[in-house]
C-alpha cells in the first residue's frame, strides 16, 4: 500500500515558528523571512467585521452575492471586466490555488523561483512540477520560449502539464515581468491549450504606478484564473480571505463547474463575517485607498532602504518594483563566503545569518533554486514595529526611515551584512 504523500512543512511558516521561539527564549533576532505584512487592522474593516459576527449559516460555496459583486467591480477598475458569476471565493487565495490545481488537472508548469508552496501544493494535488526559469529581472512569470520547449518535452516523455502558474507581481523577487514577456506567455499558453493560474495578489502594492503589473488575463482572457485576497494590500492574513476571477467561455465555465464542486467538498462556505468585510474592502471606499496608499509607500521606503545595505555589500539585486520582498544574489562573494564561512549555498547562507546574527532569511532552494545558488529571499514587513502603536506610526510617518525602531533594524542589517562579507557600506 503506497504511504503518504510526501511534502514538507512550508518554508515560510517553518521559519516563522523557528524565530518565534528564539524570541521567546529571549534572543535577539531579525525577522526577514516571513511574508506577513506586520500592520494594524483598517478600523473601519474591524467594525464591518464585528457588525456581521451575527452571520453564522451556511452560504452559497461560490460565495454571497454581495462578495463576488464587489471583487467584479475590483476587477473591472483595472481594466478586466468580469461577470460575478464566474467570481469565487475561498477562506484564502491559498486555498483557492491548491482547489484550482485540483480542478484543473494534471501537471502544472512552475517559475523558478516561485513562492513555496506552489509545487507542494502540486504534488498534494497528484501532478509533477515542471520548473522553467524566468527571464533575468522578470520574476514570476516562466521564460515563455523555455516553457513551449519544457512543456513539449514533458508531452514527448508521457507528462500531461494542464496549467501554468504565474505570480505578478512576484514573491520571492519583489520583480514585475514586462508586458511583453506576459503577451509571449499568453500566446504560448493559448498555442500549449494550458490554463494560466495568475496569482495577482500583491498587484496593489506595484511602487510606480506609470508601470504597473499586466495581468495575463489582458492577453489571453479566455484561459486565464486570476486570484488575489486581503493578506497583502490590507495586512489581513489572520481573515483568510481570497477570490478567484474566472474567465468566460467554455472552459472558464467547466473550471467554474469543477472549482466549486471542490470547494464543496473542502471548505464549504468562507467564514461568513469575513466575506462581510471583504465586499466592503473590494468596493474600495477612500478610507480603504487610502491605506493601501500608505502601506505601498511603506514598503517601497524600507525595501529600497534594504536593498541598498545588500548591494553595499556586494550582492547582485533587481530592482525592486513592488512587495516587500528582495532576493539578493551572493554568487559574486561565493569565493570569500566559502573561504571565510563555509559557505556553499543558500542554505547555507541563510543557517548562517541565523545562528550567528539572528536574522531570519529564506534561501533559494525554497523557492526551487540549486542547492549551489546562493540567492536568499528577504521580507521587510517585519520590520515596521513591535507595538500596534508603532506599526500605526510608521504607516503614517512621512519618513518611516527616520522612526527608531526602522532605523535599528536597518542599521543591524547593514552591520551584519558589513560583519559577514567584509565590505564598508
Amino acid at each position: 500500500m503506497p504511504g503518504p504523500t510526501p511534502v514538507t512543512m512550508s518554508a515560510t511558516l517553518a521559519a516563522d515558528e523557528a524565530l518565534a521561539r528564539r524570541r521567546h527564549a529571549g534572543e535577539r533576532v531579525l525577522s526577514l523571512a516571513s511574508g506577513e505584512i506586520g500592520l494594524p487592522v483598517l478600523p473601519e474593516l474591524a467594525d464591518r467585521l464585528a457588525a456581521a459576527a451575527g452571520g453564522n449559516a451556511y452560504g452559497p460555496v461560490a460565495g454571497s452575492a454581495e462578495l463576488r459583486a464587489a471583487a467584479a467591480g475590483y476587477w473591472a477598475r483595472r481594466g478586466l471586466g468580469c461577470d460575478p458569476g464566474q467570481v469565487v471565493c475561498g477562506p484564502g487565495s491559498k486555498p483557492l490555488l491548491f482547489a484550482l490545481l485540483l480542478a484543473a488537472g494534471g501537471d502544472v508548469v512552475v517559475p523558478v523561483p516561485s513562492w513555496v508552496s506552489y509545487t507542494a501544493q502540486a504534488t498534494l494535488a497528484g501532478a509533477r512540477a515542471i520548473p522553467v526559469p524566468i527571464r533575468p529581472g522578470e520574476g514570476g512569470v516562466p521564460d515563455p520560449a523555455a516553457l513551449r520547449e519544457a512543456v513539449a518535452a514533458a508531452r514527448a516523455a508521457g507528462r500531461h502539464p494542464r496549467c501554468v502558474v504565474v505570480t505578478v507581481p512576484d514573491n520571492p523577487t519583489g520583480t514585475i515581468a514586462a508586458p511583453g514577456t506576459v503577451r509571449a506567455l499568453g500566446q504560448a499558453a493559448r498555442d500549449l491549450d494550458l490554463v494560466v493560474i495568475s496569482d495577482e495578489i500583491y498587484c496593489d502594492l506595484v511602487f510606480d504606478p506609470l508601470y504597473p503589473a499586466v495581468s495575463p488575463a489582458a492577453f489571453a482572457p479566455e484561459r486565464t484564473v486570476v486570484t488575489t485576497g486581503l493578506t497583502k494590500n490590507l495586512a489581513l492574513g489572520g481573515w483568510r480571505m481570497g477570490v478567484a476571477r474566472l474567465p468566460d467561455g467554455p472552459l472558464g465555465r467547466d473550471l467554474h463547474t469543477r472549482l466549486v464542486a471542490v470547494a464543496s467538498q473542502i471548505w464549504s462556505t468562507t467564514a461568513a463575517p469575513v466575506q462581510a468585510a471583504a465586499a466592503y474592502a473590494f468596493a474600495e471606499p477612500p478610507g480603504v485607498v487610502a491605506r493601501v496608499a500608505a502601506s505601498r509607500a511603506l514598503h517601497e521606503a524600507v525595501a529600497h532602504a534594504v536593498a541598498r545595505s545588500f548591494t553595499a555589500a556586494g550582492a547582485e539585486l533587481a530592482p525592486v518594483r513592488a512587495t516587500s520582498y528582495l532576493y539578493p544574489d551572493f554568487g559574486p562573494l561565493r569565493d570569500r563566503l566559502a573561504r571565510d564561512h563555509g559557505v556553499r549555498g543558500g542554505d547555507d547562507l541563510a543557517a548562517l545569518l541565523a545562528e550567528r546574527y539572528g536574522m531570519g532569511v529564506l534561501a533559494g532552494p525554497a523557492f526551487g533554486e540549486p542547492r549551489r545558488s546562493l540567492r536568499i529571499r528577504a521580507a521587510t514587513a517585519r520590520l515596521y514595529g513591535e507595538t500596534p502603536a508603532e506599526r500605526e506610526t510608521a504607516l503614517t510617518s512621512s519618513d518611516p526611515l527616520r522612526l527608531p525602531w526602522i532605523r535599528a533594524s536597518l542599521d543591524r542589517i547593514a552591520e551584519i551584512l558589513t560583519d559577514l562579507t567584509g565590505s564598508t557600506t
